[in-house]
């Protein structure tokens, strides 16, 4: 009786797939370069003129505030829609809505009704923030001659109006339902205001002749 055949497979030399290295960790983000001007030439020069001891002394910002009165939003839901968009596109957040404290008869005002919209911007996006405004925004200005250097509550505290949110190059005129002003609030840590004004110079603020 014949043996069965045996089978023998052969079994193919090939090279194994390369195998895919994997990608790097990405590196850390850098840092907004308005903040690293503020730690790399802003401090020193603050700490020759003010004589402060250390670098904690050194006022800095501490958050931008943006708002936007919203008048119209009792009657026009979608204004409160269309601003947010706006101010969200601004500040890089999500904005929240402002509301009143108390009811006025002769306004129809109801406590608790929508009157605008705010955002409240810290850490980077509060310096890239004021970047853009200092360097894209307020050069176009029509005729834009500075901002005021009396603008201060007295707390080192500073205040700057802005008649249209167009002056940013991000907001497109096509983009828009109306022309709307916004009202900015920059808080320090300065003690001052001739501090504040000289921190906010340094970093760029375009102050006009008072």
């Amino acid at each position: 009786m014949a043996k069965p055949k045996q089978v023998v497979k052969e079994g193919r030399n090939e090279k194994s797939a390369p195998t895919a290295e994997p990608a790097p960790a990405p590196g850390p983000r850098p840092a907004p370069r308005l903040l690293e001007r503020y730690r790399r030439e802003v401090v020193p020069a603050l700490m020759a003129r003010f004589g402060y001891r250390n670098v904690w002394q050194v006022p800095r910002l501490e958050k931008i505030m943006v708002n936007v009165g919203l008048g119209e939003a009792l009657q026009d839901a979608k204004a409160l829609d269309n601003a947010a968009r706006d101010i969200a596109i601004l500040t890089g957040q999500r904005p929240v809505i402002t509301r009143a404290k108390k009811s006025i008869a002769g306004f129809k005002l109801r406590e608790g009704n929508p009157i605008g919209i705010k955002a409240t911007l810290r850490g980077e996006r509060m310096y890239a923030f004021l970047d853009r405004l200092v360097n894209l925004a307020l050069p176009r200005v029509r005729d834009f001659r500075g901002v005021s250097s009396d603008a201060f509550d007295g707390r080192g505290n500073y205040s700057l109006g802005l008649s249209e949110q167009l002056i940013w190059p991000e907001i497109e005129y096509d983009s828009i339902d109306k022309v709307r002003g916004l009202e900015l609030t920059i808080v320090t840590t300065a003690r001052s205001d001739d501090e504040a004004r000289e921190l906010l110079r340094l970093l760029g603020m375009p102050f006009g002749r008072s």
